[in-house]
């Protein structure tokens, strides 16, 4: 059997998750989703849709998706929905899991990698963050939560632009930008996304992602001296930005690029980043990149969640193609300069 896509659905209260969701649940798009909510809030689909009165925790929709709430924790629900489709009871192509809009999104997404059972039913899609453009700026200044749901997105979706104005909505979509320069960010009408926007993103799939995606890592190209530095890697982004009302901000969640043309020696490398995921992990929130590795001709691409990290070989580099390691971290009051000089370290 092929593995299962996930998507995982993030979001402050009130983002529109919920209007996504019903969307999803009620639109004839022709594939059958199972949704796993992973919260009884007041803002719940139950209400409106479901009858919660049903002993049964997995409700079969009228266009075949399925709607699940989990009264125990995921990795149960996700080994009973994997195993409900290999013996046909249910029948379902993907899953979406809606985390409470309090929730870290970490936890969930690394489920799928460390649980080999998990691992072998499910392929993690994406992470998927809506954010109310109206109530943005002041959950982004007051919780660190929903700073964390920005720096772990895939795909941010900003919902509610028509109710602010245009300086507003280009300040969040530049301070976005900013905490997280690899998500694409698109903007929406109350959730209302097609739904083949939300799905087969890819953020996980680290060769496909590479494929779909050439400019992965581009950087910010307004307002930077990238050669200001005798080891070439890029200031942080926005650093010379000539906004000055953008910097109003200073979050805790920030990204920062490092670039090199020289190769990595693997054995320095591995030892460094497993020294800084050790003592970092928990405030590493997402970290990628495609690296030029001593010792083979193939790109060398990885990424991480949290303390879990994987590499995996890429295509070849072509003819002629520059050798650039480029590596993006997004996390929480990182210590920039120890890492850069120890990535520095790790050259041949």
């Amino acid at each position: 059997m092929s593995l299962i896509p996930a998507t995982i659905l993030t979001g402050f209260l009130g983002s529109g998750k919920t209007t996504l969701l019903k969307r999803v649940l009620g639109e004839a798009h022709g594939q059958k989703i199972a949704i796993i909510e992973n919260e009884f809030g007041e803002e719940n689909i139950d209400n409106d849709i479901l009858v919660t009165e049903t002993k049964e925790q997995i409700v079969q929709m009228s266009n075949g998706c399925i709607c699940c709430t989990i009264r125990e924790d995921l990795r149960s629900t996700l080994q009973l929905l994997a195993a409900k489709k290999r013996k046909g009871l249910l029948d379902f192509d993907r899953v979406v899991i809606e985390t409470t809009g309090l929730a870290d999104p970490g936890p969930v997404a690394q489920t799928f990698f460390m649980d080999d059972e998990i691992a072998e039913s499910y392929l993690l899609d994406s992470i998927l963050t809506l954010v109310d453009a109206k109530h943005a700026d002041k959950q982004l200044d007051e919780r660190q939560e929903a700073r964390r749901q920005v720096g772990f997105a895939d795909q941010i979706f900003i919902s509610k632009t028509d109710l602010v104005g245009r300086d507003e909505v280009e300040a969040l979509v530049h301070r976005l930008k900013h905490m997280n320069p690899r998500a694409p960010q698109r903007q929406v009408h109350f959730g209302e996304v097609p739904v083949q926007e939300v799905f087969d993103l890819r953020g996980f799939n680290l060769n496909a992602k590479l494929d779909i995606d050439p400019d992965f890592l581009k950087e910010d190209e307004h307002g930077h001296d990238h050669h200001g530095h005798d080891h070439d890697h890029d200031h942080e982004h926005g650093e010379h930005c000539d906004h000055p009302h953008h910097h109003a901000h200073d979050d805790d969640v920030k990204s920062f690029v490092f670039r090199s043309e020289r190769a990595f020696d693997p054995m320095k490398l591995e030892d460094f980043l497993g020294a800084i995921v050790n003592i970092y992990g928990p405030r590493m929130l997402r970290y990628k990149g495609v690296l030029h590795m001593k010792g083979t001709e193939r790109k060398v691409i990885f990424q991480g969640v949290h303390q879990l990290m994987g590499s995996d070989l890429g295509p070849q580099w072509a003819e002629g193609e520059q050798r650039v390691s480029k590596m993006v971290f997004i996390g929480i009051e990182l210590p920039r300069e120890i890492f850069l000089q120890g990535l520095e370290q790790c050259l041949v």
